[in-house]
């Protein structure tokens, strides 16, 4: 089907160049299509204020009221010494709350002239806070006459849309230049099969676009989002059923295990037995396995699940049907926590082609990028000839020079790290596509999965093995409470007494060289906030006050990775009483005798991540205790979210919480290499049936119609969604 020029019109031919240029540069607008899919954030009826004990701090907010009252102040400052100087205060209402506007100096005619008592306007600016009251300070304004022609027009109707707006935009002008674009919604081609549009009652799209820009009920409102969210999730889903179907076209080779194989020796070798969650995992990878095209799994774990067991196994199983397998990490700290566990596990199994080794063993080699030569050599020759069955390393293993006898799977570990491009490179390296298997311990509600990893079939861990001891957290108010504080340092004292171990986590490294800007920085603004707490601070001042005595060491990214690796090895032979690190350590490392964590500035850390971190506690049979200090006051919603991790366990339920708070914009932006969310108007917790029924929808269009021949107007669609960059997101993916 043409493309409809109305809508592939670019902006700049449409509002100008200026203004073109503003909505590219700031909200990634450069089409009439574009500007028409920008829906307003919410509305306001006229005169109603936005609940002013809601309007957040440092926010670029609009509001709709009338004018109180204006007084002009003149005063003396270092600009105007005699007295000169100017400064107009009006304080707006709307009945429920009153709000103070502030100009200074020349700024000061214009509204003097305009804002008079009883005027209704609206008023787009950033709130601060001066003498303990909320103001706007300098912000821009539109009367809301009502008289002249134009003006009655714009603000028709009742409820005017509050548009996400910049300050070099305020919303009323994208408002504006929507009037301009509106009749052009009337050539929108619906993407939407008919059948499944009548059959669900949603309004055609071109009604549904001008009832979101220029509702008179709030029903109209409504129905628009109700079918603005049915499209964002069904071409969303279109895209990813495809990438399903073509998946299952590419061929793999099967890969069996052997009963008597390498996998049945491992297993009998085990010192305790397989839990309910993994053997049914166990069971969903090794079916997907055995077929001819590529497995594309996603197998989510909370915290020491077993992850890591599982996906040993699955690599087991590809060596006894004489395939290699790969397992990508994101740190070469990950990298060699992984190699030594994964031998450990297999003891003799693991040493081929080596005295004492078991007679159907296989190598198990690590590959990172600061090996020495020697070995680097050795582990690649490995690789090639088929030595090695197994590869654990970090993305050196993508490098042109690593090739593989026969790459039959890629293990990727804490995926969320790892650009698309990298897996891509390593799925390269099979002579057929390889099998992948995707591992995360950060739990992801099912709508995300669907969303995010819509291409991956989902395998979820639940239950942890036997043995392991539950965690116990608690908030420790820093600033409020000080003595908590002390006392977390005494329990730490305690633990180690008794021949555990502890973990300090702080949010910096504490070698920036930006200390000097910082110091610039807060002289000119007091109320700019401490910068948070460092490792190498903290290490010295612990090992000098409340920790004195203990072995401290301290351990963060920015260390030669022979040195990380012998603070860790000192850490897990119980050579190191209190380790001070960064979230270097947030991933994989496993050492069952630390039964403590303090978390330093826990407010600066996300809740997902808080909760991976607390996972390296209680690795082993005496309990965890996680202890988040915080000088956040007590009101504060990051203390509400500490509070939160505090109180569960439950990764999928703190990841929902995560998810509310942090814009899903972020998570998908994220996921989707970066490119700008394709959700504006979908929230991916929210609607949870929507995203549910679109897939099953997709999945059955696709399935009878591939390439979508018979519905054009789709196919248009996801070519708007998947711009060429997302287009290689979804390939590689």
């Amino acid at each position: 089907m043409d493309s409809v020029p109305a809508l592939d019109e670019p902006l700049k031919k449409v509002l100008g160049p200026a203004t073109a240029k503003v909505m590219a540069e700031h909200l990634g607008l450069h089409t009439v299509g574009d500007l028409l899919h920008h829906y307003p954030r919410r509305y306001e009826e006229r005169g109603q204020l936005t609940h002013l004990a809601d309007l957040p701090m440092d926010e670029h907010v609009t509001v709709v009221a009338q004018v109180a009252d204006a007084r002009l102040h003149t005063f003396a400052s270092s600009r105007a010494p005699r007295g000169k100087g100017q400064r107009l205060e009006v304080t707006i209402t709307d009945g429920s709350g009153r709000l103070q506007l502030v100009f200074f100096g020349a700024g000061v005619h214009k509204p003097h002239k305009e804002l008079l008592p009883g005027t209704r306007a609206m008023f787009a600016g950033k709130v601060s806070v001066f003498n303990r009251r909320l103001q706007l300070a300098h912000p821009a304004y539109e009367l809301l006459r009502g008289d002249a022609e134009e003006t009655v027009e714009t603000w028709a109707g009742a409820l005017i849309p509050i548009y996400p707006a910049t300050a070099k935009l305020e919303s009323w002008k994208i408002g504006k230049a929507l009037q301009t674009v509106l009749p052009s919604a009337q050539e929108a081609a619906d993407p939407l099969p008919e059948s499944l549009r009548e059959g669900r009652g949603l309004v055609p799209l071109p009604e549904a676009l001008l009832k979101i820009h220029r509702p008179h009920t709030k029903a109209d409102i409504e129905e628009a989002r109700a079918r603005l969210k049915w499209d964002e999730a069904f071409v969303l889903q279109v895209a990813l059923a495809r990438r399903r179907h073509a998946d299952a076209q590419l061929p793999a080779v099967p890969r069996r295990p052997r009963p008597d194989g390498i996998l049945a020796a491992f297993d009998d070798r085990l010192p305790f037995t397989l839990t309910e969650g993994q053997r049914k995992v166990s069971e969903e990878i090794f079916a997907d396995l055995a077929t001819d095209h590529p497995m594309h799994r996603l197998l989510q774990g909370e915290v020491g699940s077993g992850k890591t067991l599982v996906a040993l196994r699955a690599m087991l199983a590809v060596v006894d049907a004489g395939g290699q397998a790969a397992m990508l990490a994101p740190t070469e700290v990950l990298a060699q926590q992984h190699h030594r566990s994964v031998t450990e596990m297999m003891g003799e199994l693991a040493q081929g082609g080596m005295l004492g080794g078991a007679e159907n063993a296989t190598k198990v080699v690590l590959l990172t990028g600061s090996m020495g030569a020697a070995a680097r050599r050795h582990a690649l020759l490995d690789l090639a000839t088929g030595e090695a069955g197994i590869v654990i390393g970090t993305h050196a293993l993508i490098e042109d020079k690593v090739q593989f006898h026969d790459l039959g799977l890629v293990v990727v570990d804490e995926q969320h790290r790892f650009g698309v491009e990298q897996r891509d490179a390593l799925r390269g390296k099979g002579k057929q596509p390889p099998h992948l298997l995707v591992m995360t311990a950060t739990p992801i509600p099912r709508t995300v999965a669907m969303t995010v990893f819509g291409d991956l079939e989902t395998s979820v861990l639940d239950q942890l093995p036997a043995g392991r001891s539950p965690i116990v957290s608690h908030v420790v108010p820093a600033a409020d409470k000080p003595h908590f504080l002390a006392r977390a340092w005494e329990r730490v004292r305690e633990e180690v007494e008794k021949g555990h171990q502890a973990y300090v986590v702080c949010p910096r490294i504490g070698d920036e060289e930006d200390g000097a800007k910082a110091k610039k920085k807060s002289d000119e603004d007091e109320a700019e906030k401490r910068p948070p707490l460092a490792v190498l601070d903290t290490a010295e001042q612990l090992a000098r006050g409340p920790l004195a005595g203990l072995r401290v060491e301290a351990l963060h990214g920015r260390m030669q990775p022979d040195d990380k690796d012998a603070v860790m090895r000192r850490f897990a032979a119980g050579e190191v009483d209190v380790l001070v690190a960064t979230t270097v350590i947030e991933v994989g490392v496993n050492v069952p005798n630390a039964t403590v964590m303090v978390i330093m500035d826990a407010d600066r850390f996300g809740v997902s991540q808080l909760h991976q971190l607390r996972g390296r506690v209680g690795r082993g049979s005496a309990p965890g205790l996680c202890l988040l200090v915080s000088e956040m006051p007590e009101a504060s919603a990051a203390r509400q979210r500490l509070n939160a991790v505090a109180s569960t366990l439950d990764g999928f339920e703190l990841s929902r919480i995560d998810l509310e708070q942090r814009r899903e914009g972020d998570v998908l932006g994220q996921a989707q290499s970066g490119t700008r969310s394709s959700l504006r108007m979908l929230a991916v917790i929210d609607d949870e049936e929507v995203i549910a029924e679109a897939r099953e929808e997709a999945t059955r269009i696709v399935a009878a119609d591939p390439e979508l021949e018979r519905l054009p107007a789709l196919r248009t669609a996801l070519d708007a969604l998947l711009d060429e960059e997302r287009e290689q997101y979804l390939e590689k993916g």
